[in-house]
């Protein structure tokens, strides 16, 4: 299976660079993330996409720093808008991320992540992703209710399964925890530990696990 990577950082792809893959650092956010993935899908044949990366973990999601998550679904999950309190998704709004098809930004990941989740020991849930980092325990327990069994968020899997979409490829994303999502606590965050967990999961995907 040949397999492409995408990362957002540097850091990131330092961990990954040895690994049997292309990997493909492309600046944070989904749109980035897109490009990225949109330019590497054209110049060469691929069997998977994946997002991979570090990323907070969800209250409730039972994760922790130095875990690891694989995404059952990637949701781009602040696509809508908001009325007072309330949150409208795409559906809500009769709108769509592609054209003439009714998708709401919800992209059904690789059909072995499952598979892939239970052989590294990782959870496997939906994958957030959101342009902005979720900051305050309110915001992150609206996202979790909104978005149940939210494991992880990110700032770029829903722009790769987007972009692997209109080049018929599937899309996973793999994250490793550093931090729980809430509060904004730096002396908290776990990075070595996430980048492992992330490392950890792209071998096991890629049989060196």
């Amino acid at each position: 299976m040949k397999v492409l990577i995408v990362v957002a950082t540097a850091g990131e792809a330092a961990r990954l660079a040895d690994l049997p893959a292309r990997v493909v650092v492309s600046g944070v956010g989904p749109v980035a993330a897109a490009l990225a993935t949109a330019d590497a899908l054209s110049r060469e044949p691929f069997d998977l996409a994946v997002s991979a990366g570090i990323g907070g973990a969800y209250p409730g999601s039972g994760l922790g720093p130095g875990d690891l998550a694989v995404s059952s679904v990637i949701v781009q999950a602040d696509l809508g808008a908001r009325d007072g309190d309330q949150f409208l998704d795409l559906t809500a709004l009769g709108l769509s991320v592609v054209p003439d098809t009714p998708h709401a930004g919800i992209f059904p990941a690789w059909e072995g992540a499952r598979g892939l989740a239970e052989r590294v020991g990782a959870a496997c849930g939906p994958t957030l992703t959101l342009n902005t980092v979720t900051g305050t325990a309110q915001q992150a327990l609206d996202l979790s209710r909104r978005h149940p069994g939210a494991l992880t968020e990110g700032m770029e899997g829903a722009g790769v399964a987007h972009a692997a979409l209109f080049s018929s490829v599937p899309a996973l994303e793999i994250r490793g925890v550093s931090n729980p999502v809430g509060p904004r606590d730096r002396a908290a965050w776990r990075i070595p530990e996430a980048l492992s967990a992330t490392r950890r999961g792209v071998e096991g995907l890629l049989g060196l696990g």
